[in-house]
């Protein structure tokens, strides 16, 4: 009811008919009073017993007459009484076509007056402004998010792209010396042209993900197991890169309801960058801790750590950061925002922390309600 305009309005309207009634006798008694206090102390006030009987005899007598007045005065009060919310309707009307017509800002907030039946108009009106302006702020970030994309991978595909035309521009030509030569070509031609097709495949994968284009298959899934044979798939990697990689935590079953496939990405994802931004640390460590909600996965290096200022950005698509993109590394600079991604469709969130001392990305997913037994070791896990 207290958001009921018409209840408010038609109340507000009988109260303030009550009133200017109650304000119109009181007037009317006063008149009287004044009036035959001044005609019977003051000779020269007499004239106005005349005036007075003469007004009343017009209308048919004293009863009528003091009805009028009642009436007249009445309608003044209600007329004073309205006039106040008229008015604040009036300037809620001129705010708002101000606002349609540009002259002010979608930041503009109309007075509220809560005592009004129009209070709530403008407490909603300023609600929708405030949203209005929220959606425009979003539009403006999501196209430019969205030039800074074409920008950034125009630019990440011309450069391989430049390679693979130069170079077999090269063999077309028989611009080389010998047969070492041309494999060498040969092999530089292919190597960026395999990174043109994970520039491809990860910004295809991006752009499905952020638009909900894609389904997950949930099944409930034992991440102890599931982290264990990570490491040893990446047992090869860690030797060629001068390190190791340790399992922490794993005593009991970590079960989760998820997407196989896709929960696989995002840890090799942050092993992957693991390996090429902490080679000075010399291993990866990887917390697993099961809690009453959530399971919670920290994937720690010990290389350089990212700055303050990076950071907060880590989990942005091509953010130009000396940790979460380089040319020279290999990287497509999509990882960690595919990550992030399928993380957050499994409702759980993705962290990164940085100081002197590690760097963690932890991954917190809600735990499967009735864990049920993991994959047996020794079996593969579908990449």
């Amino acid at each position: 009811m207290r958001d009921n305009i018409v209840f408010r309005l038609v109340s507000r309207s009988v109260i303030n008919l009550f009133l200017a009634i109650i304000l119109g006798l009181i007037s009317t008694a006063l008149l009287f009073m004044v009036a035959y206090f001044l005609s019977g102390t003051f000779k020269s006030m007499y004239f106005i017993r005349g005036v007075g009987s003469a007004f009343l005899d017009i209308f048919g007598g004293a009863d009528t007459g003091a009805m009028v007045i009642i009436g007249v005065a009445s309608l003044f009060y209600y007329i004073v009484l309205q006039w106040g919310m008229l008015k604040y309707i009036g300037n809620i009307n001129q705010n708002v076509k101000q606002i349609a017509e540009g002259k002010l800002s979608m930041n503009h907030q109309l007075p509220v007056r809560e005592r009004s039946p129009f209070g709530s108009t403008a407490v909603y009106v300023n609600q929708l402004l405030i949203r209005l302006q929220t959606a425009l702020d979003e539009e403006r970030r999501a196209e430019q998010a969205k030039n800074e994309l074409i920008t950034n991978v125009s630019h990440d595909l011309r450069t391989p792209l430049t390679s693979v035309v130069g170079y077999l521009g090269l063999i077309d030509q028989d611009r080389y010396r010998d047969e070492v030569e041309l494999r060498h070509y040969v092999s530089i031609a292919y190597d960026k042209s395999q990174r043109l097709n994970d520039l491809i495949n990860d910004l295809f994968e991006y752009t499905r993900m952020r638009h909900d284009n894609i389904s997950l298959k949930l099944e409930e899934l034992n991440l102890t197991e599931l982290l264990k044979q990570l490491l040893v798939q990446y047992r090869l990697a860690f030797q060629e890169a001068g390190m190791e990689g340790y399992l922490h935590g794993a005593d009991a079953p970590a079960i989760v309801k998820a997407d196989t496939t896709k929960l696989l990405r995002v840890f090799e994802n942050l092993i992957t960058n693991g390996i090429a931004y902490g080679k000075d640390g010399g291993r990866i460590d990887v917390y697993l801790v099961v809690l009453e909600r959530e399971v919670r996965v920290d994937v720690v290096n010990y290389g350089e750590p990212i700055s303050a200022s990076d950071l907060p950005h880590v989990f942005e698509r091509f953010y130009r950061g000396d940790k979460s993109r380089t040319q020279w590394s290999g990287g497509s600079g999509l990882g960690l925002a595919i990550s992030k991604s399928i993380v957050e469709k499994h409702g759980g969130v993705i962290e990164a922390f940085s100081d002197s001392r590690q760097t963690s990305f932890r991954v917190s997913l809600p735990k499967a309600p009735s864990p049920v037994k993991g994959p047996r070791p020794g079996t593969e896990v579908s990449r």
